[in-house]
């Protein structure tokens, strides 16, 4: 993989909103536009990288998703295995098991349907959720699952114009 200096600039500028909105900084309630910006970037990286792999013909499903695991499971448990152990010492015992609840769907990737579920995601008690950021990772796990099956199905089964079709969809 090439390191692109100019994506780590888009990501960089993408944090910006969000960091001000959970700051709290008058005037910023669009804290969520960063997030969206970290979607679309993570999606032209990932049909870059898969769409390249499958013209090389080196492109494997489970080579894609082992080096996602290494990516995001260590950091991803550490954080979990942290909450839970900070949690059990600072948590009434009705929030420690809405917080179990929300590690597990954050362990299956639908932290997203459960926080949906529960009040929404934008709502002042889910502002108090610390598992609330895990939503986000949710949506992009669920991306990474489906997305690559469908663009090597859409890549090796139409020989003209995939992107046009990726683009549609």
């Amino acid at each position: 993989m090439i390191y692109r200096p100019d994506i780590d600039g888009l990501r960089a500028v993408a944090v910006v909103p969000v960091v001000l909105y959970h700051a709290g900084v008058p005037g910023v309630s669009g804290g969520y536009i960063g997030v969206d910006v970290f979607f679309v970037i993570s999606g032209f990286l990932i049909t870059s990288i898969i769409a390249r792999e499958i013209a090389q013909g080196r492109f494997s499903l489970v080579s894609f998703y082992e080096r996602r695991a290494r990516r995001l499971l260590p950091a991803l448990f550490a954080v979990l295995v942290f909450s839970l152990f900070v949690g059990f010492f600072v948590m009434s015992p009705v929030q420690f098991r809405d917080m179990g609840a929300a590690i597990v769907a954050t362990v299956f990737y639908v932290a997203n349907i459960l926080m949906w579920s529960r009040s929404g995601y934008f709502q002042t008690s889910s502002e108090l959720d610390p598992m609330l950021h895990m939503w986000s990772l949710s949506v992009e796990e669920q991306f990474y699952i489906f997305y690559p099956v469908l663009l090597l199905l859409i890549i090796k089964g139409l020989k003209r114009r995939p992107l046009f079709l990726v683009t549609l969809i």
